[in-house]
């Protein structure tokens, strides 16, 4: 219980900016992809985007709210890119983590690995950064990202 009281008194209002960050970053360059997926709708691609790495819950909430509206089959194309963009990120989270450590610092690699940095990714990230200081950062990261993802979704499918 002390390294959680501890963890939790280190919460101060400049780690919300990381999360921030990650989102703005996602969707700005989810927007871009919407270039190479111009067959899609651009709220779909950023509902696909708003996904930060949580394959299981953001491919589940896209296919149930999609369906309503486009189809089960299109809901479930769409769910299943989801799918394997999220993959794509925490595997890219997980074997490049010592590089972007290196190129961009702690904080990159936490927002590099998403939702995941609050458990898969966490200890690459340590591992990478050698700093123990970087996990309630990416603990309070991944969690801030884990309450957005539903609502994101939702905006998103709406």
């Amino acid at each position: 219980m002390h390294d959680l009281g501890t963890m939790l008194r280190s919460i101060n209002l400049k780690m919300f900016l990381l999360p921030a960050c990650t989102i703005v970053g996602t969707l700005l360059f989810t927007a871009l992809a919407f270039l190479i997926f111009s067959n899609h709708h651009l709220s779909d691609i950023m509902a696909i985007g708003s996904g930060f790495g949580y394959y299981s819950l953001s491919s589940v909430l896209i296919a149930q709210m999609k369906t309503i509206t486009v189809g089960a089959t299109e809901a479930t194309q769409l769910a299943t890119i989801a799918l394997l963009a999220n993959i794509a990120r925490e595997l890219l989270s997980l074997f490049g983590c010592r590089y972007i450590a290196h190129k961009g610092g702690g904080l990159a690699a936490i927002s590099t690995a998403g939702i995941s940095s609050m458990d898969v990714c966490l200890p690459s990230i340590l591992n990478a950064t050698g700093d123990k200081r970087v996990i309630p950062v990416a603990v309070f990261h991944g969690l801030m990202l884990e309450m957005s993802i539903p609502m994101l979704i939702a905006l998103f499918c709406a």
